[in-house]
């Protein structure tokens, strides 16, 4: 697959994953943090807020394709 196909593919992915996880985050934590403490609220956001680098760093890493052969 061509390098400019599969950077576009991946830059779809990832923002549809950027707004379906928000989306979902921000529902569970209506949900969760109903009458919890603000730190319980802040640890909450704090966590979701990193939690979807993880899928994203899979997608970027696909994006970029095996590494070149240099022999």
């Amino acid at each position: 697959m061509p390098v400019r196909l599969r950077k576009f593919i991946g830059t779809i992915i990832i923002v549809t994953l950027v707004i379906a996880y928000a989306l979902t985050a921000t529902t569970l934590a209506t949900v969760v943090l109903d009458g919890r403490s603000a730190w319980a609220a802040l640890a909450y956001f704090l966590l979701t807020g990193l939690i979807w680098i993880i899928p994203a760093m899979f997608i970027i890493k696909w994006m970029a394709g095996p590494p070149a052969d240099r022999g």
